[in-house]
């Protein structure tokens, strides 16, 4: 007996049949190309806060994922016996000028408040982080205690382990039974475009590279609109673009190579690191660019669990407990903001 049917196996529909399973519902996943197939398989992984200032539904759900992901990362690797690759190693931003330096010292009297002494937002010399800092005119840096890493394909990897742990059976065809979720990415988006005929999402594709260079230890970066994230293999990843026109969703191209240009430039210790792979995948973004999250807009009964663009993973245990909520007790705490109604 199936109470629950998740369609996509990326990290919405993954950790939505987590969630699911640990109130004890028997949950079967369906994918036809296998779990993390899609942009969830990829290499970045960079778990980072909204700013602490104009506090809202969103900002605050997101940090009660953020606040919660390292024990539900911990479970998730102590179940599956695989490492999802967190660590809440923080983050490291330049302050380009005066006025970024008076902007960040508001935010850190925000975060101060708004963060409730879970994490901290402080300006710091740049010196502290001499060797791993980019470049900072000011020769000062933000540096955040709240901003996370992940491996994303490992972490949807170990996630997949434990859900068999449990039981799960993953499976790329099967008929659908019990409550039905549609996880199913930016191709989901666009074809409930086209079922309800205007635009409620899209796909943006995002090329990353990967080095080996062994900073594990130490803080992600944000530098020139790039994020460097040192990984706990002993490499680093950077990312990426943001393409929504593109013929080819799996190719790198020269966009990429300016990427890392980019990257090098900002932060030169990672110049002479080795190049270990190229990555592209795209990404689902709803209209609203929140997660859509909830019933179905046009299938009466089920529910819909998309548009985790840029913070799907740091959403992701989260909305996998509030849609646990609403599949299995009815009960309703979605953000008004995150109701698929929100992006059409």
């Amino acid at each position: 007996m199936v109470d629950v049917t998740v369609y996509g196996a990326g990290i919405f529909g993954l950790s939505v049949a987590w969630s699911c399973v640990k109130r004890g519902a028997k949950v079967q996943v369906i994918d036809p190309n296998g779990v993390a197939a899609g942009s969830s398989g990829g290499i970045v992984g960079a778990l980072a806060p909204h700013t602490p200032e104009n506090w809202n539904d969103k900002k605050e759900f997101q940090f009660q994922s953020l606040i919660t992901a390292e024990d539900y990362w911990a479970e998730v690797a102590e179940v599956s016996g695989q490492s999802p690759g967190y660590a809440r190693s923080g983050r490291l931003q330049p302050i380009p000028d005066q006025r970024a330096h008076d902007l960040a010292f508001k935010r850190q009297k925000g975060a101060a408040e708004l963060w409730r002494g879970k994490a901290s937002w402080d300006i710091k010399p740049a010196a502290d982080f001499e060797g791993w800092c980019p470049n900072s005119p000011t020769e000062f840096v933000i540096h955040d205690t709240l901003s996370a890493r992940i491996h994303p394909r490992q972490a949807c990897t170990a996630l997949a382990a434990a859900l068999k742990a449990k039981g799960v059976e993953i499976k790329s065809e099967g008929a659908p039974k019990g409550h039905i979720v549609w996880a199913t990415g930016w191709r989901g988006l666009l074809e409930l475009s086209k079922e309800i005929e205007r635009p409620i999402g899209n796909g943006v594709k995002g090329q990353a590279i990967l080095l080996e260079f062994d900073r594990a230890d130490l803080p992600q970066l944000f530098a020139d609109a790039l994020h460097v994230i040192p990984h706990a293999d002993g490499t680093v990843a950077i990312g990426s673009t943001s393409e929504r026109d593109f013929e080819d969703p799996y190719a790198t191209d020269a966009q990429l190579d300016e990427v890392y240009q980019r990257a090098v430039d900002a932060v030169p210790a990672l110049r002479n690191a080795p190049i270990l792979a190229r990555w592209a995948g795209v990404r689902p973004r709803a209209k609203s660019r929140a997660p859509m999250l909830g019933n179905h807009p046009t299938r009466a009964g089920d529910f819909i669990a998309n548009g985790g663009f840029k913070i799907g993973f740091g959403m992701a245990p989260k909305a996998g407990e509030v849609m646990a909520d609403l599949i299995l007790e009815n009960h309703d705490e979605i953000p008004e903001g995150f109701r698929p109604e929100a992006s059409i």
